[in-house]
């Protein structure tokens, strides 16, 4: 495709995910290569990238200056708990709307009682207090006991009677399981829908783009999405099983390459459809 040949779309929004997707994988130099592509694509087509990631706020900065990311005007992290907001002068700030949203779900257990309500289950280990957030708690569980330890905070929530729901996965780069607690019914695919109706932004505009387990909500959402090669088996298993339950045709696509130039190949065979 010739990248400087402008398409007639209605695609109008990427939103992908960090790790493992827009951010090219170590040593890889046609990943280098093609996030410089896919920039030029995005600007040439007027379409609008969005982050959508389970790091913190801190950590996307610094992935954006060690990456050299593009830097977008919005940035829904902490698993989709928080939104962020390019302001006029540039700064980034908290979209506060969206944090009065959440504490209608956990007002009755806020995230710190929750904290002490769980603190002797066995098996899992809080990560870095800036991991944490006023809308997510989050835990490390030996990957081999990942599912007895989950069994227990389930355990725990249905005690509690908890407005909060869980996100696993396995961080594909140590192997650590990882436990997110959310809100009920939070998660990236909540936070990108909320954030669609706020900026009114028409839910077939948004192509989403991930690889992994906290990625699947917004993968089966039913918007047009990108699988990017190097995801698992399972994520690409359930993701197409997903579309076809639903009888979406035409809004998934696996891509044959990984991260940044699977994101690359996916956008472009997506602003076709």
């Amino acid at each position: 495709m010739n990248l400087n040949e402008k398409l007639t779309t209605n695609v109008k929004v990427l939103a992908t995910d960090l790790d493992g997707t827009l951010i090219p994988l170590a040593g890889n130099a046609q990943n280098q290569a093609d996030l410089v592509d896919l920039q030029q694509f995005l600007a040439e087509n007027e379409i609008e990238l969005v982050f959508v990631t389970g790091r913190h706020y801190a950590s996307v900065e610094n992935a954006i200056i060690e990456n050299k990311l593009p830097s977008p005007d919005w940035i829904i992290c902490d698993v989709g708990t928080t939104i962020m907001h390019r302001q006029e002068d540039s700064a980034m700030q908290v979209l506060e709307d969206y944090h009065t949203e959440l504490s209608q779900i956990t007002h009755s257990l806020p995230v710190d009682e929750l904290s002490k309500e769980l603190q002797s289950i066995a098996g899992i280990r809080k990560q870095e207090a800036e991991k944490q957030g006023p809308f997510k708690l989050s835990y490390y569980a030996d990957a081999a006991d990942l599912q007895q330890a989950v069994d227990a905070v389930h355990g725990g929530l249905d005690r509690l009677s908890a407005p909060y729901s869980s996100i696993i996965s396995v961080d594909p780069f140590n192997g650590d399981g990882l436990i997110d607690l959310l809100p009920a019914g939070v998660s990236k695919a909540f936070a990108l829908h909320w954030w669609s109706r706020y900026v009114n932004v028409d839910h077939q505009a948004i192509v989403f783009a991930g690889d992994s387990g906290n990625d699947l909500a917004a993968l089966t959402a039913g918007y047009r999405a990108i699988v990017v090669e190097n995801a698992s088996d399972e994520v690409k298993a359930k993701a197409k099983s997903a579309h076809n339950d639903a009888r979406w045709g035409d809004r998934l696509y696996l891509a044959t390459q990984k991260a940044t130039s699977g994101v690359l190949e996916g956008i472009q065979v997506m602003s076709h459809r």
